[in-house]
């Protein structure tokens, strides 16, 4: 069975692999990283074994290319917003390179997790966490009750222990 899985995988990569980094150069306008994005949808493909029962490789090659790019392009925009920050802050706080990238992956993760739960649930929690305001504040900006606000920080509390899980 195993066997079969990786003949089947190696038929698909074979088949399709450079089509799919066009599709990506397309896209993305970089070569380099329509290569690695191309890689990584394969590398999916190849943790959920799959390949045998494919009926449109192409279709599904694309879904999962296409959930890459958008993360891709999130990612871009986390990093963008980041750097503007750090510019307005003054030089002698500037973070070290390593405490930065440590920021941008927490950074990466909290979005990631933010954009499985509504945007209300989202935007109560940055306004609690980043703006410091009180639920009650957060219920009349967001045009809720307190008891709703405290759903969506329910919410993103069981988001956060799944995600440590």
């Amino acid at each position: 069975m195993q066997t079969e899985h990786v003949a089947a995988f190696s038929t698909l990569y074979a088949e399709h692999h450079g089509w799919l980094r066009g599709v990506l150069r397309q896209r993305l306008g970089c070569a380099h990283r329509a290569e690695d994005l191309a890689q990584d949808t394969f590398l999916k493909v190849l943790a959920t074994q799959a390949t045998a029962v494919m009926r449109e490789p192409r279709a599904f090659l694309t879904t999962i290319a296409h959930g890459l790019v958008v993360s891709h392009w999130r990612r871009l925009e986390i990093e963008r917003a980041y750097a503007a920050a750090l510019e307005a802050q003054p030089a002698a706080l500037a973070p070290s390179p390593e405490d930065r990238a440590l920021v941008l992956e927490s950074l990466v993760r909290i979005d990631a997790l933010l954009s499985r739960l509504s945007a209300k649930a989202g935007m109560a929690f940055l306004m609690a966490q980043v703006d410091g305001l009180t639920y009650a504040e957060i219920a009349e900006r967001l045009g809720v009750s307190d008891r709703m606000v405290k759903k969506y920080m329910a919410q993103v509390m069981n988001e956060l222990l799944l995600a440590d899980a």
